[in-house]
């Protein structure tokens, strides 16, 4: 077992509470190995804004609070709708196919999520999922750098709605709002995917902070 994912899909997938204290010298029995082992993992995790680390006071799970998820999730927005207009002007017609087909597989576990009820084997399938359509959106943006900062954004968002994910409270929506962006992937048209993806966050940012100007024109 890979000690450092292992420990990164719990931060993020909410097995720990918010501000929750994470002690290396307990988590090395889950894992059978040093305690130095999960001290390299969760300082690795704390480089990327997973985990906290102080000295003295060692490691601990970030605290939520409503400006935190309202940074992040500005922050996303931002990411997402440049990555994908940048696909969309140079990602061409195999770009169109294999977003279709990420978005065809999610589609799959999100119906059977609303069939069955979330099951945590389903949880783990739609995070999967819906990360592989996310980053399949911003793939031909022709930026690395761009795709990097993205998946380190995307992580501390899955942590901070960690709660409301497990509950699949927005379902309905997210299968509304997924296909939503697909069909303006296909229109070509910028300015409706990033009102798009505005569309598909918004619920989560304060209504009395305020945003970016270019996020503020997508509304």
């Amino acid at each position: 077992m890979d000690v450092f994912e292992d420990i990164k899909t719990r931060v993020i997938s909410g097995q720990f509470a918010h501000g929750e204290k994470l002690r290396a010298e307990v988590l090395r029995n889950d894992y059978g190995c040093s305690a130095s082992t999960v001290r390299e993992a969760l300082l690795r995790l704390s480089a990327v804004g997973l985990v906290e680390f102080q000295e003295q006071r060692g490691f601990r799970m970030p605290e939520y609070s409503e400006e935190r998820q309202h940074d992040i999730t500005h922050m996303r927005i931002m990411l997402e709708a440049e990555g994908a207009c940048r696909s969309m002007r140079h990602g061409g017609v195999g770009w169109e196919a294999r977003l279709n087909a990420a978005h065809h597989k999610l589609s799959h576990i999100e119906s059977r999520i609303g069939a069955m009820g979330p099951t945590d084997e389903l949880a783990h399938l739609w995070m999967e999922a819906e990360l592989e359509f996310h980053q399949t959106l911003l793939s031909a943006c022709g930026s690395e750098t761009l795709m990097e900062m993205h998946l380190q954004v995307y992580n501390r968002y899955r942590q901070v709605k960690a709660d409301v994910d497990r509950s699949f409270f927005h379902l309905a929506d997210n299968i509304r709002e997924h296909q939503a962006i697909v069909n303006a992937a296909v229109s070509g048209d910028e300015a409706i995917m990033r009102k798009r993806i505005f569309e598909h966050f918004e619920r989560h940012l304060m209504p009395d902070r305020p945003v970016d100007t270019a996020i503020a024109a997508m509304a």
